[in-house]
């Protein structure tokens, strides 16, 4: 929580804060004593105090289109959300500023040894380029793996056991007006008692998540599954049954693998989210955890490894997160939303950004609050070696527009094709391939695709 708040403080635009609203129903759990003792707790661990419980007439105004029968009232509270890519490119940006280098699409291919003893300590790893198939060696003092769900891979290497549990979340995304949500809407799923919530996320409503096991090949994308999609439909049925809301109602699905430490609990939703640092051989691993805390991991991380390098003088003290950054000038037809909104995803490159627009280019993409400029900036300085990439992770259209933006294709290659230097053929062979990807793992599977 703490982190939390260092986060809606430093990073505005970016981490939002968000109310969610938890109904209480008759005969439903956790009853309302338990959820207000646990927002009290709440709220004394983040030093506020707010309102909590409305009465159900009162309820109904705030979380409009929730089921009505044994509905007493309900609980609101708050939490953050952020575009979790976003978050990631900023943090990279800031890092290569203070000298860090960021390599797209190169991997570690294996571990390099100390005077290439079978058992010496890891001074180094050979990377693959992801795209040439090229291989180098880079020597290190001092390797750390902070590689999440993938960390088991090269823990292997040290002949270490394997000490996570993958699981996989799962998504649906539906369009903000099918799915209209004041505040985000917690619930618990009638089967299994898991929370799910539905909330308003990037322009669209984001409904997740599942929590299983993942059993795929982790060299593989992850991707929902026809039983997941059953699951999180049974959930908004019976949470927003008015709106009758069915699977063609869905503008796109997504799925991440979280890496979580596995203590042998059988319901994969009981264990702990908790991040573990593990020394092996002289590789440093750093994984689990949540995205909110990445700052105290890595604090965590460089403590551990501060003993491993002699001369090497921090305080490793948590300076602030972001450096502060200087109000954007020009662009008046941008409202001081999106204004913050940019500076909190670019930062000081944020007026960069604006300066580099066209005409037309300021305004939104239908559908999403994501300006035409931001393609483009992208495209020009965001390291996109795949369509993918601009789509899924820089900006997040191929999650936001129906058929991953097939209805906007063109004007996406007339701003993005020059900036990238494709030729036609490169351009043709990465539209394919990027439609190919979304149809396989990011829209609807087919209905008789029931394996986990």
């Amino acid at each position: 929580m703490r982190e939390r708040q260092n986060l809606l403080r430093e990073a505005a635009g970016l981490v939002e804060p968000q109310s969610f609203a938890f109904g209480d129903y008759t005969g439903r759990k956790p009853g309302r004593r338990v959820f207000l003792l646990g927002l009290a707790i709440y709220d004394f661990m983040a030093g506020q105090r707010a309102r909590h419980y409305y009465k159900a007439d009162e309820f109904t105004m705030l979380a409009p289109n929730v089921a009505r029968e044994g509905l007493n009232g309900g609980m609101c509270y708050v939490d953050a959300k952020t575009d979790d890519a976003r978050l990631v490119l900023r943090v990279l940006q800031e890092a290569q500023e203070h000298g860090a280098v960021a390599v797209n699409y190169m991997a570690v291919e294996s571990l390099l040894r100390e005077g290439g003893q079978v058992r010496g300590q890891v001074r180094g790893v050979a990377l693959r380029d992801g795209l040439s198939g090229a291989v180098r060696e880079v020597r290190a003092k001092l390797v750390i793996s902070a590689t999440g769900a993938w960390a088991d891979g090269l823990r292997g290497q040290v002949g270490a056991k394997a000490r996570l549990r993958p699981l996989r979340g799962s998504h649906l995304v539906l369009p903000a007006w099918r799915l209209p949500l004041a505040q985000a809407i917690s619930l618990m799923h009638p089967t299994d008692g898991r929370p799910v919530f539905a909330y308003p996320w990037e322009g669209v409503t984001l409904v997740g998540t599942t929590d299983i096991d993942h059993g795929a090949d982790m060299r593989l994308e992850a991707a929902i599954t026809e039983a997941e999609v059953a699951y999180l439909m049974v959930a908004l049925r019976a949470q927003f049954p008015g709106l009758k809301l069915e699977r063609d109602d869905i503008i796109a699905t997504y799925a991440g693998v979280r890496p979580v430490i596995d203590s042998g609990q059988a319901d994969p939703s009981k264990e702990g989210r908790e991040h573990a640092l593990w020394l092996e051989d002289g590789l440093l691993t750093v994984t689990g955890g949540k995205l909110t805390t990445f700052r105290v991991i890595a604090l965590d991380a460089l403590k551990r490894a501060a003993p491993l390098l002699p001369g090497w003088r921090d305080s490793l003290r948590p300076l602030p997160i972001f450096e502060p950054v200087a109000a954007l000038t020009g662009a008046p037809r941008l409202s001081g939303e999106q204004k913050t909104r940019l500076l909190g995803r670019y930062g000081r490159h944020a007026q960069a950004l604006l300066d580099c627009a066209r005409e037309g280019e300021l305004t939104s993409i239908a559908g999403t609050a994501t300006l035409w400029v931001q393609l483009r900036w992208a495209a020009r300085c965001e390291a996109v070696l795949r369509l993918e990439d601009l789509l899924l992770r820089r900006t997040r259209l191929g999650l936001q527009l129906r058929g991953g933006g097939r209805d906007i294709m063109e004007r996406v290659r007339a701003i993005c094709q020059p900036e990238l230097g494709w030729d036609d053929a490169r351009w043709e062979e990465q539209k394919n391939a990027y439609l190919a990807l979304w149809d396989s793992h990011y829209s609807l599977p087919a209905p008789s695709e029931h394996h986990a």
